[in-house]
C-alpha cells in the first residue's frame, strides 16, 4: 500500500525526484518588487511595499487595519500583551499546534492551558472550552477567574490547525460571555474562510505567518490584523521599539519591540499575496485528488469542516495507529517523498508539562495517526 501512495503522489509532482512537504513558489513579481525596493534604498521597516502590504492584508480579510511584524510569533506576542495578558495570567489554547502558539504566551509571562480540539476539524472544541469553563471559570469584577489555581484567564488562542478553520464563532461567543479576549492563531489560514468570513477576524486581533513553508511566504513575516483603530496604533507604535515620532530625536515612552517588517520582505510579501486566490485555488484541487485517492485505500483524509472553506495549507491522512504511523513515515521519506508526523503535543514538552490540561482525548488519538504529505502548489 505504501508503495501505492509513493506512486501516486509521484504522478502529482512528476518532474521532482525528491519531494518536499511544501515549498514556496515564486512565479509572479517577486524579483520586480524586490529589485525595485533595492533600487529605493529603503530596505528596513519603512517604506512603500509595507504599506502596500499592509493595504492588502486588509482588502483579502476584511479588517480595517493591519500591522506587518517580522514574523508570526511576534505578531502573537504583541497581541496577547496588548489584550492585556499580564504575568501569572493564564491563557486557553489547544495542545495540537506548533510551538510558537504556547510561547507567545510564555513570553508575556503567562501560563497555558491545553484543552482538547476536534477529531474532524483540528482545532479549538467549543464544547471542551465550555465545558472546561463551566466546571472551572469564575467571574469577578468583570474579570474570569480559574477557580483551581485562583489566576486570571486573560486569554482564549484557538489555532485553524493546517489551514482548516475551528468552530471559531462558537469560541468567540464562549469567550465573550466569561469575559475572556479572543486572539486567533490564524498563522497557518490565510484564504480560508469560516461562514463566508476569513479566519483571523472573529476576534480582538488575528495573526496570520509568512515563513517560508506557508501558502505565500516572504521568508519569515508576520501580520497582525484588527477593527479597532486605537489598538491598531498601539500594536504600530509596541512594533516600533515605542518611539515617539520626531523629525530627529530619539524617544522611547515605553517598553517596545523591535518586531517590524523589513520592507525588503514586505516587497516579495506583495508580490506572493498578488498570487493567494491562484494558490489556494491550485492547493484545493490538490486536495480534491487526494481525498478521491484515499478514499479508494479507505484511509480518512482530513477534509475542509462544515461552513468552512479551506486552503488547504498542509494535507494530512489518518492512518491506523502510531506503529502504522511510523511505518509509513520511514518508507516514504526513505523514498524521497517528505512526510511528516503532527507536533508532539505541546503540553507534552518539557517546559509545559505542568500546565493544567482536560483529559485531551481528541488531541492524544490524533497525535499517533495524523501524518502530513506533499503539499505544495503544483506547476
Amino acid at each position: 500500500m505504501y508503495d501505492k501512495i509513493i506512486d501516486f503522489i509521484r504522478t502529482l509532482y512528476p518532474e521532482q525526484s525528491s519531494i518536499p512537504l511544501h515549498a514556496p513558489i515564486f512565479c509572479g513579481n517577486e524579483k520586480k518588487y524586490i529589485i525595485d525596493c533595492i533600487d529605493s534604498t529603503f530596505v528596513s521597516s519603512v517604506g512603500t511595499y509595507v504599506d502596500r502590504f499592509e493595504e492588502m492584508i486588509c482588502e483579502i480579510t476584511g479588517p480595517g487595519f493591519a500591522v506587518a511584524t517580522v514574523n508570526g510569533s511576534c505578531a502573537l506576542h504583541v497581541t496577547l500583551t496588548l489584550a492585556g495578558v499580564q504575568p501569572d495570567d493564564e491563557v486557553i489554547t489547544q495542545p495540537l499546534s506548533f510551538v510558537a502558539t504556547a510561547n507567545a504566551i510564555s513570553y508575556c509571562g503567562a501560563k497555558p492551558i491545553f484543552l482538547d480540539v476536534e477529531r474532524e476539524a483540528l482545532g479549538l472544541d467549543p464544547v471542551a472550552l465550555g465545558n472546561f469553563l463551566k466546571s472551572n471559570a469564575r467571574i469577578r469584577d468583570g474579570n474570569c477567574y480559574n477557580s483551581v489555581t485562583g489566576n486570571r484567564i486573560a486569554a482564549c488562542v484557538p489555532m485553524h490547525t493546517f489551514g482548516h478553520p475551528c468552530r471559531i464563532d462558537e469560541i468567540a461567543e464562549i469567550c465573550n460571555h466569561y469575559h475572556i479576549a479572543l486572539v486567533e492563531d490564524s498563522a497557518e489560514s490565510l484564504g480560508s474562510l469560516y461562514k463566508g468570513k476569513h479566519t483571523g477576524t472573529f476576534g480582538l486581533f488575528g495573526i496570520y505567518s509568512f515563513n517560508g513553508n506557508k501558502t505565500v511566504t516572504c521568508g519569515g513575516g508576520g501580520v497582525i490584523v484588527t477593527n479597532d483603530e486605537a489598538l491598531a496604533k498601539k500594536v504600530k507604535h509596541i512594533t516600533t521599539t515605542a518611539k515617539v515620532s520626531h523629525q530627529y530625536e530619539y524617544v522611547h515612552d515605553m517598553t517596545g519591540y523591535n518586531y517590524r517588517l523589513p520592507n525588503l520582505n514586505a516587497a516579495l510579501a506583495c508580490a506572493q499575496l498578488e498570487q493567494l486566490n491562484t494558490f489556494v485555488e491550485n492547493k484545493r484541487e490538490l486536495a480534491s485528488h487526494y481525498q478521491k485517492f484515499f478514499e479508494t485505500l479507505q484511509i480518512p483524509f482530513i477534509k475542509e469542516p462544515e461552513h468552512a472553506r479551506s486552503n488547504y495549507w498542509l494535507n494530512a491522512i489518518i492512518l491506523a495507529d502510531r506503529k502504522t504511523r511510523d511505518e509509513f513515515l520511514k518508507t516514504t521519506n526513505e523514498a524521497g517523498v517528505m512526510t511528516r508526523p503532527v507536533w508532539r503535543l505541546l503540553n507534552k514538552l518539557e517546559m509545559y508539562k505542568d500546565c493544567q490540561t482536560d483529559a485531551l482525548k481528541n488531541a492524544k488519538w490524533l497525535e499517533d495517526r495524523i501524518v502530513n504529505i506533499p503539499s505544495s502548489v503544483r506547476m
